[in-house]
């Protein structure tokens, strides 16, 4: 009876234990969230070499040639 009841309390232990593993920390939606414009620059060296912090021109210019040049496939393949 004893050993029994040794038994059912650990596999309720390890039951537990691993119950707890599958836990997950609630997920909220807010990242980095700033006052300032994106074309406002962050205040680094990791710039367009060219491009002035506050151009809103030269930004959006610089996002659409990186859409149209780089993260484009069709352009990427026909231009090999």
């Amino acid at each position: 009876m004893m050993k029994r009841l040794v038994h059912s309390a650990l596999a309720a232990a390890v039951a537990l234990v691993a119950l707890t593993a599958c836990g997950e920390k609630p997920q909220t939606g807010a990242g980095i969230r700033s006052d300032a414009a994106p074309y406002a620059g962050t205040g680094s060296n990791f710039m367009q070499p060219g491009w002035k912090a506050g151009d809103k021109a030269g930004w959006e210019a610089q996002l659409k040639a990186r859409q149209l040049y780089g993260q484009n496939e069709y352009t990427r393949t026909q231009s090999k």
